[in-house]
């Protein structure tokens, strides 16, 4: 060891740490004879370090911190000329760590009841709340009123969901173009649809299907599946696209062209151009967008044009009612094939469809008299005159009072010459006309001549088709 050095265990010597090592800046204290004194700091003391308490919140400080004296400067060596050392600086005390206070615990409970407070504050409230008993109550009304914002609901979506939010931006901002009423329960019914098919997976498109109608005194069926179900309302679509001018989903010949719905559900079923798979969603969904964009620009005189079936002629207005409700009925379907809920729909649409069955329903029980299916009229009856009507009261949302003239469609139904009387409800109402419910298991009220409510029942019936 050279002489001048100080031995390392002479405890007289003083120890000045390295800003290095103690994490001070390298520039701090130093003077102009370039001798380092180390800046003041939080926790910096001269020997050894202490505890780290780095990591502990803060406390409030002690009354009367006690400051370690400055140890005595190193005596200068014999060999080498004295040179003046600077005293260090006292650094100021740092207080010491110690839990937080209560005032400041209680400070947190807020935070703690969302949990939104760090690691250490959860576990030093957690910790509190076992000794203070009014905290713990405060944290427990706290959390109680937590869960109240929270509250357990399904995670399906309301299916009526989509309808309010969007009267409800109507309301705030109409649009420049509306949706003409008669077309408004297709553009409802086609969404809802849509939002059914949204999570579909593989399986979900390939699940087995039945669909159901009624032909003259029985019942018919044909299996099919999901996507099946999605390409026949979208062949029945475009009857009433190419009334508007629009093209064909499908290529057909005159005869298939010329055909109703069924010859044109079966030419979609067989064409390559649409396998039934879930490739078969996304044309069906923009054919539904066109005709609602198509009939909302057309204007007013457009709800009169005449859309044809085959055997029969709708008006584009009863046309986009008669979409809506096959819409609403196979989305059903599907529903019970891959066991979900659907809801029917809102109480205004649902009217709108029952009124257009209950105004088709004298031709379609003149078809079946035709055909000889129905009892004969009573009597003769002239166009405009007073006949026999039968009272259809539909009761529920959607429901209303009726008249069906019995003996001719051209008879002007009379409350006068009322020989009948049925009551049913609108749903089941609907599944009657949509062949889902026979005229024999129909709930309904009865008074009056039962031979025409046979006739009518049977005739509500046979509005269904494939």
């Amino acid at each position: 060891m050279e002489q001048g050095e100080p031995a390392p265990d002479d405890e007289s010597t003083p120890r000045i740490p390295s800003p290095r090592a103690a994490g001070d800046d390298l520039t701090a204290g130093r003077g102009n004879s370039g001798t380092f004194v180390p800046a003041p700091r939080e926790g910096n003391r001269f020997g050894p370090p202490g505890p780290d308490r780095r990591a502990e919140p803060a406390a409030e400080p002690d009354p009367e911190p006690e400051t370690p004296p400055p140890p005595d400067p190193e005596p200068p060596s014999s060999s080498e000329p004295e040179a003046s050392v600077p005293e260090p600086v006292p650094p100021e005390t740092a207080p010491v760590a110690g839990p937080p206070s209560h005032t400041v615990l209680k400070s947190l409970l807020g935070a703690w009841a969302l949990a939104a407070c760090s690691t250490e504050e959860t576990d030093a409230v957690e910790a509190h709340l076992t000794e203070c008993a009014p905290c713990a109550d405060e944290a427990l009304r706290l959390r109680d009123a937590v869960g109240l914002l929270h509250t357990e609901r399904s995670l399906d979506l309301d299916p009526m969901l989509r309808a309010r939010v969007l009267e409800n931006c109507l309301g705030r901002r109409p649009a420049r173009i509306p949706v003409p009423a008669w077309a408004a329960p297709y553009d409802a019914e086609a969404a809802r649809l849509d939002a059914l098919l949204n999570d579909f997976g593989d399986a979900e498109w390939h699940a087995p299907v039945r669909l159901k109608w009624f032909e003259e005194e029985r019942r018919a069926s044909r299996r099919t599946t999901v996507a099946g179900v999605i390409g026949h309302l979208m062949a029945v679509d475009a009857l009433v696209a190419t009334a508007l001018g629009l093209d064909e989903p499908v290529p057909l010949d005159p005869e298939e062209a010329a055909g109703g719905p069924t010859t044109r559900t079966e030419a979609l079923w067989r064409a390559g151009r649409f396998p039934l798979t879930r490739t078969v969603r996304e044309p069906w969904r923009e054919q539904s967008h066109t005709l609602i964009r198509t009939v909302s620009f057309a204007g007013r005189g457009v709800s009169e044009l005449a859309v044809s079936y085959g055997e029969f002629a709708l008006s584009l207005q009863d046309a986009m009612l008669d979409r809506a409700f096959e819409c609403w009925i196979h989305a059903g379907d599907i529903a019970e094939a891959v066991d979900y809920p659907y809801d029917p729909p809102s109480g205004a649409h649902l009217h709108r469809m029952i009124d257009l069955a209950a105004r088709i329903l004298p031709a379609a029980l003149a078809g079946r008299r035709r055909a000889g299916l129905a009892s004969p009229p009573r009597g003769l009856v002239t166009a405009g005159s007073p006949g026999r009507s039968l009272r259809l009261e539909i009761e529920g949302v959607g429901g209303g009072d009726w008249l069906i003239a019995l003996d001719s469609p051209a008879a002007l139904p009379s409350p006068d010459h009322e020989v009948a009387h049925v009551a049913l409800d609108g749903v089941e109402f609907c599944k009657l006309a949509a062949g889902h419910v026979s005229p024999q298991e129909a709930a309904a009220g009865q008074l009056g001549d039962r031979e025409a409510i046979s006739d009518v029942l049977f005739a509500a019936a046979s509005l269904s088709r494939l």
